[in-house]
């Protein structure tokens, strides 16, 4: 058994140490994300899409990165499962792409606000997630 001061040493040295470790962890993790998101490709156009998207609310419905909501589709991959026409196409008439199934606002954007949203999920695609989201079995 430690006595009173062993015990005070031991929690002291033992929380030091830790917080050592977190430290580096921390350290090591963040000299890894420009790598991960490929953050060179990070564009005024994509910086753009991503003030719409939080703007437009779509993480209201939505996630990205498994953040957001759980109501409709994850867009992580969606750039690349289905491509830049079809997101076009969904952002412009959701019920013609999913006539009766889908309940997606439809929003009135540009051109040029299409042209960025699709460009910012394009940028979330390239991002090395580790395998997430995982791919569906049927695929």
């Amino acid at each position: 058994m430690l006595s009173k001061n062993g015990a005070k040493y031991f929690f002291l040295i033992g929380t030091g140490f830790f917080f050592a470790i977190f430290l580096g962890l921390t350290y090591d993790s963040l000299k890894q994300v420009p790598k991960q998101t490929h953050e060179e490709n990070l564009t005024p156009q994509v910086v753009r899409g991503k003030n719409l998207f939080d703007k437009s609310n779509c993480m209201g419905c939505h996630t990205i990165l498994g953040e957001g909501a759980y109501y409709a589709p994850e867009l992580t991959k969606v750039y690349e499962t289905k491509g830049a026409d079809w997101i076009k196409n969904m952002l412009t008439d959701p019920e013609a792409v999913y006539p009766g199934a889908r309940k997606m606002r439809k929003y009135k954007f540009t051109e040029g606000e299409k042209d960025d949203l699709v460009a910012f999920l394009k940028w979330i695609s390239e991002i090395e997630t580790n395998g997430y989201p995982a791919k569906p079995v049927n695929q």
